[in-house]
This record gives structure tokens, C-alpha cells and sequence, in this order.
């Protein structure tokens, strides 16, 4: 409680972080190598929206920085960000990103999973960083894949609004799981809305560090993410830098957050926190909500009674 109202507290006037943070990432149109032009705004002509989708709210709802309501299709009780304004040529439902550049996802405990042993379906909020929820995601594997293949598992993550309306859809493929094998590497893909690809995570080989590339929906390469050689969250933070595609600019992170030795010890829920310029595309924030996920699994999830942790 005191961390979020520390977070609310930011003396960083138009941004969300908290004040303990560095300072707000630069400009992602300042950033690449010599001849990028900057990572892709959004985009014209985009496909309609499912039918039925309900839609972002009305035109003037309040924004994120004025009080927080209960909306329709949210827990009773449960702060909800409310929905801004799309941007022309923002997907349905990533109109929630446009004003943010931080991002915190919150594993839910499973009690039967804690008790049993018995792998459940991971479940996720993903707030803003006033703690006001952005989306619900939930996995969808079948138990056979859950229990047989763990951590390395192929799933769906169907990430759904405060409306009940799905707005992202993750796909993990089933992929080799080892760092001594460069070839079928790991990958995620996105779609938002489900059935249209904005883009892909997937892991570039190193003997010695944790590497992705961030694609957009053409498979062209946007940006990189670098993890550290150990990746073990005993009693501090680990932190996958996010760079420019030459590696000389960092301009975010995602961060797996220490919780304390009893949650380390006993559960596999984990929180993580995602920052990124403010400017960036909405596609590309949904991406980066992709990695987040294809982290936690690759390293953190437990399988069985052990964690994967460790040395890469």
C-alpha cells in the first residue's frame, strides 16, 4: 500500500513513475541505429474490430490522472482504469497503452496449485501504476499439456478488458528449451484483436545471455531485450534491459520483482513491471506485454517442485 501510494505520489509531472524510479526512458522516436526512423506509430487502415466488440467507452471519459470508477464487467470493488479515447488507427482495446509507460503484471496464487502440487492455469492482472487494472489475462492449455510438459508448455494467453471482451491473444508454439541447441528457438506471437498479428517475440541464440528480438506484424526487427548471465530473483529484482536494435540505447526494462522469501519459496506467482518510452506504438507495448509472459515461463515458472532459475 505504501508503494502505491508512493507511485501516486510521483513527483515526475506526465508520467507514471514513481519517484525511487531513473529518470523517464528517452523519446522512442530519438532511437536505433544509423538510418532508423523511429519505431512505427500507428498505422492507417487497420482491420475493423470483431463484431460485437463493444467498443472503448464514450468519446471524454476520464482519463487515467482523474478518479478511478467501477466499470461494467470488472469485480465489484475493483479500481478499473477508464478507457480513454482511441487513437486514430489503434487496434481495438490497446487504446488503454496509449497513455502509459509502465506496466505491472501480477500473478494470481492458485491454492490448489500450492497444496496439490497440481499445475493450474496461470492467471494475471495487469494494472497501471496507480494500481488501477488494465487487463485480465488468463491461460488456456489443457491439463494434459499443463502437467507433462511444465514450464516449456505451449500455450494460449487470452488477455480480456474490463468489458469481458478479449483484446490480445498470445500463442506459444511448443519449442526446444535448452541454450545448447541454437536451432527451433522460443517464440510468441501476438494478436490484437485475436486472429490479426501485430507481432513477435522470439529468442535469439548467445551461450551466455537471455536474448530476444521484438517484430513487428512484417517479421521486421524493432527492438531487443537482454537478460543477465544468472537469472536468479533471490532477494532482489532481475532486469531484462529493453535497446535500440544497435544495443547502444536502453529505453526500457522488464523487471521480475523479488516478493519475499515465503511467496518465492511456496507459490510460482510472480510480479513483474514493464516500462517503455511513452511514445512507443501501442503494437509495440502489447509485444512487450508478450515478452513479459514468454520470461516468466522460460525462467520463473515453476515445474514441479523446482524453479527455473539459474545460470543461462
Amino acid at each position: 500500500m505504501e508503494k502505491q501510494n508512493g507511485q501516486m505520489n510521483a513527483p515526475h509531472p506526465g508520467t507514471n513513475l514513481p519517484p525511487d524510479y531513473p529518470p523517464q526512458y528517452p523519446s522512442a522516436t530519438l532511437q536505433g541505429p544509423p538510418g532508423h526512423t523511429g519505431y512505427p506509430g500507428p498505422q492507417v487502415g487497420y482491420p475493423p474490430p470483431p463484431a460485437g466488440y463493444s467498443g472503448a467507452g464514450p468519446v471524454g471519459f476520464p482519463v487515467q490522472h482523474q478518479p478511478v470508477y467501477n466499470q461494467p464487467g470488472g469485480p465489484a470493488g475493483v479500481p478499473w482504469m477508464p478507457a480513454p479515447p482511441p487513437p486514430s488507427g489503434c487496434p481495438p482495446g490497446l487504446e488503454y497503452l496509449s497513455q502509459i509507460d509502465q506496466i505491472l503484471v501480477h500473478q494470481q496464487i492458485e491454492l490448489l496449485e500450492v497444496i496439490t502440487g497440481f499445475e493450474t492455469n496461470n492467471k494475471y492482472e495487469i494494472k497501471n501504476s496507480f494500481g488501477q487494472k488494465i487487463y485480465f489475462a488468463v491461460e488456456d492449455t489443457d491439463c494434459c499439456t499443463r502437467n507433462c510438459c511444465g514450464a516449456s508448455r505451449p500455450f494460449t494467453m487470452r488477455i480480456i478488458d474490463n468489458m469481458g471482451q478479449e483484446v490480445i491473444t498470445l500463442e506459444r508454439p511448443l519449442r526446444c528449451d535448452s541454450c545448447c541447441c541454437p536451432c527451433c528457438l522460443q517464440e510468441i506471437e501476438v494478436h490484437a484483436p485475436p486472429g490479426v498479428p501485430v507481432g513477435y517475440v522470439t529468442q535469439t541464440w548467445h551461450p551466455c545471455l537471455p536474448r530476444f528480438t521484438i517484430q513487428n506484424e512484417r517479421r521486421e526487427d524493432v527492438l531487443k531485450i537482454i537478460g543477465p548471465c544468472v537469472v536468479c530473483s533471490c532477494c532482489a529484482d532481475v532486469d531484462f534491459e529493453i535497446k535500440s536494435l544497435d544495443e547502444e540505447t536502453i529505453v526500457g526494462k522488464i523487471s521480475k520483482q523479488w516478493t519475499g522469501f515465503v511467496r518465492e519459496a511456496f507459490t510460482d506467482a510472480d510480479n513483474f513491471g514493464i516500462q517503455f518510452p511513452l511514445d512507443l506504438d501501442v503494437k509495440m507495448k502489447a509485444v512487450m506485454l508478450g515478452a513479459c509472459f514468454l520470461i516468466d515461463f522460460m525462467f520463473f515458472e515453476r515445474s514441479g517442485n523446482t524453479e527455473k532459475e539459474g545460470v543461462w
